[in-house]
């Protein structure tokens, strides 16, 4: 299996936000841009408006299972942020992984 990149730097997401496209649903808003290297990078943003910080953990948990599912039918090349919203502590990581899909299907990042 492929080692997941992850975004670390503060000027990455800021360029993600700034150039990428975005795709909202109720549990989760993804942002998607074309990066020039071959990696796919993905960074996981959880606000305060989420929650205390169990609510945020629990965010990041769920959004990083549902993309270790999705990972392997993606295309490379591509920079992708995830925004947690107010429902993503609530629900579970399947529901997550179709509203991903359906985002990943939209940007034409799918394989």
């Amino acid at each position: 299996m492929d080692v997941i990149v992850p975004m670390k730097e503060n000027r990455d997401f800021r360029r993600v936000y700034a150039r990428g496209r975005s795709y909202v649903s109720p549990s989760l808003v993804t942002y998607v841009l074309k990066n020039r290297n071959a990696a796919l990078r993905v960074g996981i943003t959880t606000g305060k408006k989420v929650g205390n910080a169990v609510k945020r953990s629990r965010s990041r948990r769920v959004i990083r299972e549902a993309y270790r599912q999705a990972y392997p039918r993606l295309k490379k090349g591509y920079d992708v942020v995830f925004v947690a919203r107010g429902r993503t502590p609530f629900v579970k990581s399947t529901e997550v992984y179709r509203a991903m899909m359906k985002h990943f299907r939209d940007a034409g990042v799918l394989q």
